[in-house]
């Protein structure tokens, strides 16, 4: 039997794939038709607001950033209602990667997104190629160090 943590990861790994396939629909369908996605200040645009408009902006890096995003860790409450996890977001088109968090919030049932708070591991710093956590052993931490090869994209 499936438990409610395993359920709130189970839909967060869906949603992660439908980024790296840049699956519009398939994105629009992991969240509830008012989602929110939040982000730190800088981003144009944001917060992102409707299953769409979420969507879209995915879409748009994938298509002109080369976008791909792997997920490093992830803890769900034991009911199922909220989950944190450790990603990297690696944009291969204009050579950078950024780390960081993002909080989760599920519909009741737990078959739809309805917020994320992203929380970056530092402010986008366009002079380094990868943005991260100052001193962290990433690579030692068993974290990925390249983006990952998407079938049918790459």
């Amino acid at each position: 039997m499936t438990t409610p943590a395993q359920k709130a990861e189970a839909l967060i790994r869906h949603y992660f794939d439908m980024c790296n396939l840049a699956d519009r629909q398939g994105l629009i369908d992991c969240f509830t038709e008012d989602g929110v996605h939040y982000f730190p200040p800088g981003l144009p645009g944001a917060p992102w607001r409707g299953a769409e408009a979420i969507a879209d902006g995915w879409v748009w890096c994938v298509e002109n950033m080369g976008s791909k995003w792997t997920i490093e860790k992830v803890l769900a409450g034991a009911d199922g209602k909220e989950a944190v996890i450790e990603w990297t977001h690696w944009k291969t088109g204009i050579g950078e990667a950024l780390r960081g968090d993002e909080w989760y919030i599920f519909n009741d049932d737990i078959t739809k997104i309805e917020e994320i708070r992203a929380y970056y591991a530092s402010p986008v710093n366009k002079a380094e190629p990868v943005n991260k956590l100052y001193d962290f052993d990433y690579e030692g931490r068993g974290f990925h160090m390249e983006p990952p090869v998407v079938k049918g994209r790459d």
